[in-house]
């Protein structure tokens, strides 16, 4: 139960960014029907506590099961901690809730496919809806976090409290598995276009800005006619409002804030191409603007060129003639993982190892059957701006599917005796300010049997 309960906590406190979108989609099947509890100023409704549960059993893939009253309770810790994260003056600065709402999008758009879809697919109105509630549920989840931190933060294990907790978990049959995991490192080679394709198109962009300023040709027509926009059909280039936070990149912000009403812009470029951009009109700080994207073409030859060149650093690499980290710093055109020696790092979890059987199936399909050490063919891939790339990966290290060792996974069993020992820290805090908090419990869970004191019964 006690792993059950570490994965709980973390579930919970680690993904609260991420349960707005599931109540969105339970809002619609669940009726909500009253508030479960009242722990100082914060509420649980009775619906969120099937839709935490949903949440847990998604996360731990059908492994756990948990009763309502457990749920609660794991709700009720995490308000406790809300509420007394207010007591204690924590602060959260914009800043940080803007940064954690910038990834959350980020993320949700790359399962997504466009933050458009996003928005329609859990029903808010807008982006700006979509940010509201975003930022709301950031600022909680920044405040438990910060509460849990300045609560556990003079706690650490020993490493005869860690050996410890190992023999007790292997006493008792309870050692974790640890899934397979991968370090990984790249070479990436860009097929870029020639300059005379940049300038043909960048040509072509200044003809079209003058044949609207000139000759009053219509902006959303030839949007429709020549944009690479994959819904110009739909949009005719139009964007909608523009402010400073809306997600769109530095560079096309920059120049829709330089525009005045009725102004086209000069081309310029971005990751995705080159732009002319039409401001519309102005609204407080909103900017309605449409614009015009045309991506310059890569030949077949240039992409052969590519991969060819980036064939050949293989071959040096399986000769021996040049080590991997050389290579990287005289080929590689990533400027993610160019001065790191190529490590390629998990964007979901900012650690430099994946799980296997999490990776995203394309690029397990490649690496699966590598063992340490050794290279992947040259591939090819492009992104979602559509920029054209080759890639070579090194497996830099490999670990399989095993039961836990001490010296071999010293770390990971480390930070499970220190999570468990702060799980205690936070379970004597929780038994303290439990006594001092207001807690109103609905009817229907006055008879949930609690870990904690939650009724203040003694």
């Amino acid at each position: 139960m006690m792993q059950l309960k570490i994965m709980n906590l973390k579930s919970i406190s680690l993904s609260l960014f991420m349960m707005f979108t599931t109540a969105n989609l339970f809002a619609q099947k669940v009726k909500i029907d009253g508030v479960a509890v009242v722990v100082g100023k914060n509420i649980v409704l009775d619906s969120d506590i099937e839709k935490f549960k949903q949440e847990v059993e998604l996360r731990s893939e059908g492994k756990i099961k948990i009763s309502n009253c457990e749920m609660l309770e794991e709700l009720m810790q995490q308000k406790l901690l809300a509420h007394h994260a207010v007591v204690d003056s924590v602060t959260v600065s914009k800043s940080e809730i803007d940064s954690r709402v910038d990834r959350s999008i980020q993320y949700f758009t790359q399962e997504y496919g466009s933050v458009d879809k996003v928005v329609a697919a859990y029903g808010f109105n807008d982006i700006d809806d979509l940010k509201k509630e975003l930022s709301r549920v950031q600022k909680e989840n920044t405040l438990i976090e910060k509460e849990q931190a300045k609560v556990t933060e003079d706690v650490d294990v020993t490493p005869e409290e860690v050996r410890l907790y190992f023999n007790g978990l292997k006493e008792k049959e309870e050692l974790p598995e640890f899934p397979a995991e991968v370090e990984l490192a790249q070479i990436v080679i860009k097929a870029e276009p020639t300059e005379e394709e940049n300038k043909r198109v960048i040509d072509k962009l200044t003809e079209i800005r003058r044949q609207i300023i000139e000759d009053g040709a219509s902006f959303k027509l030839k949007a429709i006619i020549n944009s690479d926009e994959p819904n110009v059909g739909q949009t005719g280039g139009f964007l909608g409002p523009v402010t400073k936070e809306t997600q769109f990149i530095r560079e096309f912000k920059e120049v829709v804030f330089s525009l005045d009403e009725g102004q086209i812009s000069e081309p310029f470029k971005t990751d995705f191409g080159y732009h002319i951009v039409l401001l519309h009109k102005i609204k407080g700080k909103a900017r309605e603007v449409s614009h015009i994207l045309i991506m310059p073409q890569v030949t077949d030859e240039k992409l052969k060129q590519t991969k060819d060149q980036l064939e050949k650093v293989r071959q040096e690499l399986v000769d021996g003639k040049i080590t991997f980290e050389e290579a990287v710093k005289k080929y590689s055109q990533d400027e993610d993982t160019k001065n790191s020696d190529g490590l390629y790092i998990n964007p979901y979890t900012g650690e430099p190892t994946w799980e296997l059987t999490r990776m995203d199936p394309a690029l397990y399909g490649r690496i699966n059957e590598l063992q340490t050490g050794e290279y992947s063919e040259v591939f090819y891939e492009e992104t979602n701006t559509q920029k054209k790339m080759y890639m070579l990966i090194l497996m830099k290290n490999r670990t399989n599917t095993h039961t836990a060792d001490l010296v071999k996974d010293y770390v990971k069993v480390q930070q499970l005796a220190l999570a468990k020992k702060k799980e205690e820290t936070i379970e004597k805090w929780s038994k303290e300010k439990i006594l001092e908090t207001y807690i109103k419990l609905g009817e229907d869970y006055k008879k949930c049997t609690f870990k904690a004191n939650w009724k203040k019964e003694n």
